[in-house]
């Protein structure tokens, strides 16, 4: 492929792009309210189910996992800080995955492209990870001031407002994966609940309720290590809990990971993308 039709499909993906951008808006606006349309809390339960998640976890966890390891400050928002970018990777591509089984009779029937799917999907577990946010610094301020659980030694400095690097980061990470798996899902319809097990053998992988000095310097731990997804949730920590500057090598890492999962991810997208209507 030359280098002129390179740029011109570049230039036709934006101009599409920019033509449905408002759809994107409206699709994300459609997955936020349905997630929650028939209980009686809504959209608040996108503030309270962390937050609850987080009191289950630190009483079960908290005595076992927390109060011995070194390089955990405040159990508590150590766990709300891993636990926070797990769920949004996990519910993002989990959402991606079936965009297109849950909108097939609209996909047969109207033209838009086809990746606007899976991304409204993503956006949309990121709005509702925005507003997490929200309970999570809260949950912060709440252990920074009383102290509970050594919530004193928290760190607050400029760099807790860097913590959107790591997110944007996960972000464009888990767009990859979302339009992998988005497309592996039609033709793979088992994926889906393979994928589920992976995530919940992940939550246990990750240093989530842990401290990674626990899994020491064996082979598990370079294994862990490896993953960008641990970077990612590492340098979040670092912004938000130590105020220490994010290193650079984990920074590259991560985000190199991220530039190539996306790559990949739309390759993948764009050599099936005209053949899903007819596998659906």
């Amino acid at each position: 492929m030359s280098a002129k039709s390179v740029e011109a499909e570049l230039n036709h993906g934006v101009e599409m792009f920019t033509k449905y951008r408002n759809l994107l808006s409206e699709l994300t606006r459609k997955t936020v309210k349905l997630k929650y349309r028939n209980s009686w809390l809504g959209i608040f339960w996108s503030f309270l189910q962390p937050l609850l998640n987080m009191i289950v976890l630190s009483v079960v966890f908290g005595a076992l996992l927390g109060r011995q390891s070194k390089g955990v400050i405040c159990y508590p928002v150590f766990l709300f800080s891993g636990r926070l970018l797990y769920e949004f990777f996990t519910t993002s591509t989990k959402q991606a995955m079936t965009s297109f089984r849950r909108n097939s009779a609209i996909i047969k029937k109207v033209y838009v492209p086809k990746y606007m799917y899976p991304f409204a999907d993503i956006l949309s577990a990121f709005v509702t990870t925005s507003i997490s946010m929200l309970c999570y610094v809260m949950v912060w301020i709440f252990f920074k001031v009383t102290g509970i659980n050594g919530g004193g030694g928290l760190v607050f400095s400029w760099r807790f407002v860097l913590m959107i690097i790591p997110l944007v980061i996960m972000l464009m990470f888990s767009t990859g994966v979302g339009l992998i798996l988005s497309v592996l899902c039609v033709y793979f319809r088992d994926i889906e609940y393979i994928w589920d097990v992976l995530m919940r053998l992940l939550m246990y992988l990750l240093p989530i309720l842990y401290h990674i000095d626990k899994l020491g310097k064996g082979k598990l731990a370079m294994v862990v290590r490896l993953n960008p997804l641990y970077s990612m949730i590492e340098l979040f920590r670092q912004c938000v809990l130590t105020g220490e500057p994010m290193h650079p090598r984990m920074l590259i890492y991560a985000f190199v990971s991220a530039v190539v999962m996306l790559i990949v991810g739309i390759i993948i997208f764009n050599w099936k993308s005209d053949d899903l209507v007819f596998q659906l």
